[in-house]
């Protein structure tokens, strides 16, 4: 029946509904900001018709395949389904307004159309309508109060309240009760627009006339037909006790954090009451509660605290409301509300929800290109629920705000795959909260490759050395170019430029990399041609391909085919046999046309005398002959010296080193004895000791010449260096007529000679006369000595 009414009117609506929809695209359709709103009847069968996207927005059916139109919930369950082939907006269950929007007096369903090339978003909303499929429920099927006959007309008694599932004019709306002539109902509207009723007390009771006072309470809500529900109400009369507990407060408000933990102190409820005895003792219970609320919280029945007995959640029920009754010993009991005012406090996260997301992107794609598109939600409230989306790291990404709590993913730099081949993209939601939390969602882009780099060589030029006798076919690898693009964009093709020598010859490597090789057509020929120079092209398989160059200069080295050249065959030498060792004798020099190591020489000794090689050193890069130990000419006069001279290609020539040893004086004259000395037998110490001797009597005669030569200059030198001598006035003459007795003789008598000299040597020890002072026997001295001296001259 809904499903009709829904159905008819709209189409009574269709024409003016498609006149202004048809002026709202034209419009808006450019803009992304277009809105669509239906309702529908709840409880209605599964695919039943929502509305008609096609005709609401003016558009051919072929365009919702063509642009993947689909449409998407919010929350986690997909409840609408979009014919691709009609438009038709179906719903995809039986919808329960009671179930889906339990804490709301209007329930709107949001989901979102979604357009592909150009991307646009259409949001719409479905309002589920109340229909009366609930009636009102009293929480207990009896209510029981217990009244003293001594409680005053007027008096109010709180009824517990129905609760009716549907909202509007199908809620609930009115109670009613059996008539009686004790009691009257009496209705009011709390803060959160639920009606409540309360039985008044309209004359006094007597317990003695009559104990229990029955009555029936009814419910009606406003649905047409009006359901309705009963509730029992038993009254009992109890005896006299005058005094009812009292509350110190009527109301008590609290405010609590959601975040307060199980057995925090909410509240102390006190009522107190007069009387004594066990009518004085009250005792705490909670009524007309709702049942979650008192999962929620738990009230000591002794004392009237109140503590937290659940989690609470702000967002999901923002207050509470609880009715405590005090019931004193006698069975009074007063009646007082405490109401709860959930805090909220920062405690869920945000919620990153991805919509679209576009796994791979060219690398020439323009700055601003859609990637991707998701939406944040925070279930906390005020600056809890207000977040803002970053992302993380230094990316060419950023974050644009859309409509409501969408965002867009899009570029703003130029990529290069080169550099970056794929993107990580961390997207970090934090809200406003005092501690802030935080969610993140990852995302992978790959960037796709386009030809935009040319093949390039190491170097503008390679260098190859080949010799003269390489063979043809002989191959040669080549430099391989690099091509930062990659597959068909890379490197795919090597040419060579003409030429008469060589050809290319072209492969793979096992990582798919194309490497090129240098093939030897025909002979080189060093003399006809030194150098070969020769261009090298790498191209790609772009479209249009790109190329790069290179040159390959080919170096043909020449061949070991010259051997070496001494200066001269022969080399002569005189050398002294007392030439120290490391003296140079000679530099052999041998010299090779050829380049390189083959041009090289080195020097050795061949076929001379272990003597020889012993007595001179040749070394091997100079071709400097030195003496390496003592030469004796008396041992060998001549030294015949071969060197040979070998290249670096193992070719070799010699030449002849004719050394002279020249003799110097190194040799004392040796006795020889004229005759024979009998023969005896050999004795080597005597042999050793005469040998000893005669270098003792040889060495004494060297020192006393050596003396005698030394004193002999002495004396020399002091004559000419004394001055004239002066006579004493007196001298005293020897009784013999000699000389002085302070002279000393010498007789020197030559060897061989009948002849003799007799010299003065000096006087021997100082003569001093009584009348001469000690310091003119200086002057004494000389003239005697000078004196002696005369005389040897005249004789």
């Amino acid at each position: 029946l809904w499903r009709a009414m829904a159905w008819n009117g709209r189409r009574s609506r269709g024409n003016l509904r498609q006149v202004i929809l048809f002026l709202l695209c034209v419009c808006v359709w450019q803009s992304g900001a277009e809105s669509l709103r239906y309702s529908v009847a709840e409880e209605m069968e599964r695919e039943s018709f929502v509305g008609n996207i096609v005709q609401d927005l003016g558009l051919d059916p072929s365009q919702l395949a063509a642009r993947k139109a689909r449409v998407v919930s919010e929350g986690n369950q997909q409840l609408f389904r979009l014919n691709p082939s009609t438009g038709v907006l179906t719903a995809t269950e039986s919808l329960d307004r009671e179930e889906l929007c339990p804490q709301s007096e209007t329930c709107m369903l949001s989901f979102t159309l979604f357009f592909d090339n150009p991307l646009e978003l259409i949001r719409g909303e479905v309002e589920v309508l109340d229909v009366n499929d609930n009636s009102p429920v009293f929480p207990q099927t009896e209510m029981v109060f217990e009244i003293p006959e001594a409680t005053s007309p007027g008096s109010r008694f709180p009824l517990e309240s129905a609760k009716d599932m549907d909202v509007g004019s199908n809620g609930l709306q009115n109670y009613s009760l059996e008539a009686s002539s004790q009691f009257s109902l009496a209705l009011g509207t709390g803060k959160n627009g639920i009606k409540y009723g309360e039985l008044v007390l309209d004359r006094h009771l007597d317990r003695e006339e009559k104990q229990e006072i029955n009555l029936l309470l009814t419910a009606t809500d406003g649905g047409s037909p009006p359901r309705t529900g009963t509730v029992q109400i038993r009254i009992l009369v109890l005896d006299v006790n005058d005094n009812i507990p009292v509350c110190d407060q009527n109301i008590y408000e609290v405010r609590l954090a959601e975040n307060s933990p199980k057995g925090h102190l909410v509240t102390r409820v006190v009522a107190t009451d007069a009387d004594e005895g066990s009518n004085s003792k009250v005792r705490y219970a909670f009524t007309e509660t709702m049942e979650r609320s008192q999962l929620l919280f738990d009230l000591n029945p002794d004392t009237g605290e109140i503590h937290v007995l659940g989690n609470l959640d702000f967002e999901e029920m923002k207050t509470h409301e609880m009715v405590v009754k005090a019931t004193d010993g006698g069975g009074l009991f007063a009646h007082c509300k405490v109401q709860v005012e959930v805090v909220d406090v920062n405690d869920n996260a945000p919620e990153i929800a991805l919509t679209s997301h576009t796994a791979s992107i060219p690398e020439d794609a323009p700055p601003r290109t859609v990637v991707a598109l998701f939406s944040v939600r925070d279930r906390d409230s005020g600056d809890n629920g207000r977040t803002e989306c970053t992302i993380e790291g230094d990316l060419p990404f950023t974050l644009t705000p859309t409509f409501g709590n969408f965002y867009e993913l899009r570029t703003n730099a130029a990529l290069d795959r080169e550099t970056t081949a794929e993107y990580n993209i961390s997207i970090r939601a934090t809200d406003w909260g005092p501690r802030r939390l935080s969610s993140r969602e990852s995302l992978w882009v790959q960037v796709l490759d386009v030809n935009d780099n040319f093949p390039l060589f190491p170097e503008k030029e390679m260098v190859l050395e080949i010799l003269e006798t390489v063979s043809a076919g002989s191959r040669f690898p080549l430099e391989s170019a690099r091509d930062k693009d990659v597959g068909s964009n890379g490197l795919q093709n090597y040419t060579l430029g003409s030429n008469s020598h060589f050809s290319l010859a072209q492969g793979t490597n096992k990582d798919g990399a194309k490497y090129a090789e240098l093939v030897v057509e025909r002979q080189l020929d060093r003399e006809e041609q030194r150098q070969i120079k020769l261009l090298l092209t790498a191209t790609d398989g772009g479209s249009p391909p790109k190329s790069g160059t290179a040159q390959v200069r080919i170096v043909v080295l020449d061949a070991n085919d010259n051997t070496p050249r001494f200066s001269r065959e022969v080399y002569e030498v005189s050398l002294a046999e007392n030439s120290p060792p490391g003296q140079l004798v000679v530099r052999v020099a041998a010299t090779d046309p050829d380049e390189g190591s083959n041009g090289k020489v080195q020097y050795a000794f061949t076929q001379i005398p272990d003597q020889s090689r012993q007595l001179f050193d040749i070394n091997p890069d100079t071709g400097e002959i030195r003496v390496a130990s003592n030469l004796d000419f008396e041992g060998t006069k001549i030294h015949e010296l071969m060197v040979r001279a070998t290249d670096g290609g193992g070719l070799y020539t010699h030449c002849k080193v004719h050394v002279d040893i020249v003799d110097v004086n190194d040799n004392a004259p040796e006795i020889q004895l004229t005759h024979e000395a009998p023969p005896a037998e050999p004795d080597d110490t005597l042999t050793l000791y005469l040998i000893a001797c005669l270098a003792c009597v040889s060495a004494l005669c060297l020192a006393t010449g050596l003396a005698a030569l030394l004193m002999k200059l002495r004396r020399d030198r002091r004559k000419h260096a004394e001055p004239l001598p002066t006579f004493p006035t007196a001298v005293a003459e020897s009784d013999a007529g000699s000389l002085p007795r302070s002279l000393m003789y010498d007789v020197c008598l030559a060897t061989g000679s009948l002849s003799s000299d007799f010299h003065f040597l000096g006087p021997l020890l100082p003569c001093f006369p009584a009348e001469i002072p000690p310091g003119a026997a200086p002057q004494r001295m000389s003239m005697v000595s000078q004196e002696a001296s005369n005389t040897g001259e005249g004789s």
